[in-house]
């Protein structure tokens, strides 16, 4: 993934704690949390599956990777995006052509967002092939505390019914504090 920032820099402290943060909530909604390597940088995984009677038995996988970065632009949310979803594709259960709704949501959290990005988050949900949706966030983390959450909080005609379950797992993990 394309990176802005010196080699051997460390993202800002504040996004790293978020990203702590995180890691915690996912781990408190019972998600299987674990890490991937993304060129030598440490990206948080969670992932966790429900299934609803409402929902006829199906169920729903919920993938979140997150990653401090120094700078969010449309490019790196876009690759990161892409990453993500093919990294889900792989780490989905069940037998391909049988499987049910996942959902990922990849997440750049930074100081410095620019406003691209967080309105190409924004934007619109993206697919990947016919089961494998995602909806990009981007977290700004500025030194004065605080966190602005920017995704697509839409319904989509693809996965509607789990909407609703999707958008308050969003909310549980990525609280908007504000900024």
């Amino acid at each position: 993934m394309t990176q802005q920032r010196a080699e051997g820099a460390p993202p800002t402290d504040a996004a790293a704690t978020y990203v702590q943060a995180l890691r915690e909530r996912l781990a408190a909604d019972r998600c299987k949390v674990t890490e991937a390597d993304l060129g030598g940088h440490r990206v948080l995984v969670g992932a966790r599956s429900d299934r609803r009677a409402r929902w006829m038995g199906t169920k729903a996988e919920i993938f979140v990777f997150a990653l401090a970065v120094p700078e969010v632009d449309t490019a790196s949310m876009t690759e990161f995006t892409g990453w993500a979803m093919d990294r889900a594709k792989r780490l989905r259960s069940g037998l391909p052509g049988f499987r049910n709704v996942a959902t990922v949501l990849p997440a750049l959290v930074s100081a410095s967002v620019q406003p691209a990005a967080a309105k190409w988050a924004a934007m619109d949900a993206r697919l990947l092939g016919t089961s494998l949706m995602s909806r990009p966030i981007t977290v700004e983390t500025p030194a004065t505390g605080g966190a602005r959450i920017t995704m697509y909080r839409g319904r989509t005609m693809w996965g509607g019914g789990f909407t609703g379950h999707v958008l308050r797992k969003a909310s549980l993990y990525f609280p908007d504090q504000g900024v």
